[in-house]
């Protein structure tokens, strides 16, 4: 395997030379000189941690002219950490972010434009709507796709079988996912003495939100006129209220989760508390590795609304426009990030590969911890609506977690939730419009 992986190096360098008409014979930074060239990762679980820096040896093993640094980022400071690199001239070559962070870079010209850039190979075996998740403004009237997007999460349930079983409800499939009202229904019947059918963290609520309610095609945001505004109609409401309906109608969803990270339920989950947890793909490790021995779970698929259909944000990797060395930065991404390296960076994280190559690869299609239905959950990612919109951080957090926390609350009504999320958020968004 890592004779392979060595020869996809080579065989991707030359690739990248070849386009960019490197002739001397010699080492690109000069004879016995070899390029060195920073990476700043994100990775922070153990085996993802591993996986990023096993695939650098591996680079750096086949590729002694080129040699990768492994730097070790956070995402809790991470874009002030570039902002400043770039602004002080001494940024990463080759960096890991996630896709809403890269609109303000590129349109600052932090960013090589990877259009054109990239091997065939690569560009085509990621779909093109995770290439929609990194293509943004260039700040000169153009558009440029500025990372390479390669994780993605999407939203699924984690569930008691034990007590789904008791309950007689359906397990869904993939081919076959629960609608909203089902899983309504079976919240109903999985409540029962102590146990309530479902938790609802919603200490971080928007991003939540905002993807599930593209079940309904809600998208929050609407463009007319070269100008973007809040949109709450119809669409918008309806996750907003099929969740509040569970926590204050239904009685289904425990109002003490409301306040909860996601992570958060898990004790009470354990314990019979909850019988589901909507999470995100990645939880399923923190269940796997936290379960007591004799503990039964099932991840299930996606709801349906109108459509199964989530908003998709990436994690990524991007060249920065000052990096001296970017045909060698580009050519070691795209050896970072091969449908084989894909599929390992995607167990570490838990998470989704958009490489098609590492979607079918063995290792993350297998019903242990529910890796098939969480892969075949990648389809029904579309690009976040959200990513597009300028001024989108402030109106999150100032404007949209607290109405939607007082909102789930049972603080104010939906219409009144609506009314502030669009005023208040307009008025946002008019600055960044200017």
């Amino acid at each position: 395997m890592r004779i392979t992986s060595a020869l996809a190096a080579v065989a991707v360098l030359a690739l990248v030379t070849a386009c960019g008409g490197g002739d001397t014979g010699e080492p690109p930074g000069g004879p016995g000189e070899p390029v060195k060239l920073d990476f700043l990762s994100l990775a922070w679980q153990k085996e993802s941690v591993a996986a990023n820096k096993a695939i650098v040896e591996e680079w750096n093993k086949a590729n002694p002219h080129i040699q990768v640094t492994y730097v070790q980022g956070s995402w809790d400071n991470v874009n002030d950490q570039l902002v400043t690199s770039f602004e002080g001239g001494d940024a990463p070559d080759v960096f890991h972010d996630d896709s809403p962070a890269l609109a303000g870079f590129a349109a600052k010209g932090y960013l090589l434009d990877l259009e054109g850039k990239l091997p065939a190979a690569l560009r085509n075996d990621i779909p093109q709507a995770a290439w929609d998740t990194v293509t943004f403004d260039d700040g000169n009237g153009g558009q440029g796709v500025f990372g390479v997007p390669f994780l993605q999460e999407s939203q699924v349930i984690i569930a008691n079988k034990k007590l789904l079983d008791e309950a007689g409800v359906r397990i869904p499939t993939p081919a076959e996912p629960w609608t909203w009202d089902e899983f309504a229904e079976a919240s109903r019947k999985l409540t029962k003495g102590d146990t309530y059918g479902v938790a609802w963290p919603m200490k971080s609520p928007v991003n939540k939100v905002l993807n599930l309610a593209l079940n309904f095609g809600g998208t929050f945001f609407q463009t007319a006129g070269g100008r973007t505004t809040v949109k709450v109609g119809p669409e918008e409401k309806e996750v907003l209220r099929r969740i509040h309906d569970q926590l204050h109608k239904d009685r289904t969803a425990d109002p003490a989760a409301l306040g909860m990270g996601t992570a958060d339920p898990l004790p009470g989950f354990f314990a019979g508390k909850h019988a589901m947890l909507p999470a995100g793909v990645y939880l399923r490790q923190q269940v796997a590795e936290q379960a007591p021995d004799d503990f039964a779970w099932v991840t299930l698929p996606p709801l349906k609304g109108t459509t199964s259909h989530q908003g998709a944000v990436s994690q990524t990797l991007s060249v920065s426009a000052d990096s001296e060395h970017q045909e060698q930065a580009v050519a070691f991404v795209s050896f970072f990030l091969n449908g084989r390296n894909q599929a390992r960076l995607a167990k570490g994280d838990w998470l989704l590969p958009t490489s098609r190559e590492a979607a079918a690869d063995p290792s993350i299609n297998g019903e242990e911890d529910g890796w098939d239905v969480a892969t075949a959950s990648a389809k029904d990612l579309v690009v976040a609506p959200f990513l597009k919109v300028n001024g989108y951080d402030e109106w999150k957090s100032k404007v949209a977690t607290p109405v939607l926390q007082e909102f789930f609350a049972n603080k104010i009504s939906l219409d009144e939730a609506a009314r502030r999320l669009v005023d208040e958020g307009d008025k946002v968004l008019e600055r960044y419009q200017r």
